[in-house]
């Protein structure tokens, strides 16, 4: 299925496809690649005004951006508005961006920016802040990689991520899934550090306390992981 989208103010209409679901659970080395990737792309559009660059951008970012919009406005059709307005400001500004320092931090903070303002016209959830939540030290956060984990463990961890508290869910997933840094999604959240760190241990805890015994052990025996 494709989309139109009028990006350029002169009129110019573009063919964008829809892009296909991102991989979730990022290595960190495809992370790494990735970013690269982004800086590429970014340099050729602020540069070269490069439509095809941009193009590249919008397929390697938009499922991610998207699922992060969902999970404030809870409504498909408006999370995807609001990541098809995104990159419309994106394409506008493409002679700034050479300015711009982390440009995936920046697509993730104006994709908040236009949620919430979603969210404040037409009077949905309150979003509450965490910054008031309970900072008690805990561990560092434990995160099984896809490749090492059964099918049955997946899909009980999926479930029980769908079943934390909505902001605990969303920064865990920018952590684990989208591969941010605790700085980075706390730049984008506007909260601090030290509540992402915490908010990502409650939701490790918490997803392995939701699996079963013998799950839970493989659960807590895999790889550590620091973001910071």
């Amino acid at each position: 299925m494709l989309q139109h989208q009028q990006i350029a103010p002169a009129g110019t209409w573009i063919l964008l496809p829809k892009p296909i679901p991102s991989c979730r659970n990022i290595a960190p080395a495809l992370i790494m690649n990735e970013l690269a990737t982004i800086t590429a792309l970014q340099q050729r559009i602020a540069l070269y005004e490069d439509m095809r660059a941009y193009q590249e951008l919008y397929g390697l970012l938009f499922s991610r951006l998207f699922h992060f919009s969902y999970s404030m406005v809870r409504s498909r059709e408006a999370a995807e508005e609001i990541v098809s307005d995104v990159f419309i400001k994106l394409w506008q500004m493409r002679n700034e961006l050479g300015k711009v320092a982390a440009l995936k931090v920046y697509l993730y903070t104006i994709t908040r920016n236009f949620s919430l303002n979603y969210i404040t016209r037409n009077h949905k959830h309150h979003w509450e802040s965490l910054d008031a939540f309970d900072e008690a030290a805990f561990m560092n956060p434990v995160t099984p990689e896809d490749q090492a984990i059964a099918a049955d463990m997946y899909q009980q961890v999926q479930e029980a991520i769908r079943q934390l508290p909505p902001q605990c869910r969303i920064i865990f997933q920018l952590v684990r899934e989208d591969g941010l840094k605790y700085r980075e999604v706390a730049e984008v959240l506007q909260l601090s550090v030290l509540t992402v760190r915490n908010q990502t241990a409650i939701a490790v805890r918490k997803i392995a306390a939701a699996l079963p015994p013998s799950l839970r052990r493989q659960f807590a025996s895999t790889e550590k992981f620091s973001r910071s």
